[in-house]
C-alpha cells in the first residue's frame, strides 16, 4: 500500500533524536503492510487512526481514490499533546457547536 506523509510529519521525524527517528521511520515502513500498534480514533477524530511508537503518535487516515487505497499520514507529535494540537490545527469540525 502506498503511504503519503505530510511535510509536518517529515519535519517532526527529522527533528527527533536518532533512536526515536529510526523507530518512527521503521514504523512507517511497517504501516505499508498495516502492521504496528494501530487504533481507530473516536469522537471528533472518527475516520482517523493513530499509530503508536513509544511516546510518539502519528495520526493517519485511509484515502480511497478509484480502486486503490492509500494511507495519508497527517500529523505526528508526542502523545501528551498530539490530539489537542491536531484538532486545533486541522479543519476537523467541532460537533459540540
Amino acid at each position: 500500500m502506498k503511504i503519503e506523509v505530510t511535510e509536518q510529519v517529515q519535519e517532526f521525524i527529522r527533528a527527533c533524536p536518532p533512536e526515536p527517528r529510526r523507530k518512527l521511520r521503521d514504523a512507517l515502513r511497517k504501516l505499508k503492510q498495516e502492521k504496528g500498534d494501530i487504533k481507530p480514533l473516536e469522537g471528533r477524530l472518527e475516520g482517523y487512526h493513530r499509530l503508536r511508537i513509544d511516546s510518539y503518535r502519528i495520526i493517519f487516515r485511509y484515502d480511497y481514490t478509484g480502486r486503490s487505497r492509500m494511507i495519508r499520514c497527517d500529523f505526528a507529535e508526542r502523545r501528551s499533546i498530539i490530539y489537542e494540537t491536531f484538532l486545533r490545527l486541522s479543519s476537523v469540525p467541532d460537533s459540540r457547536r
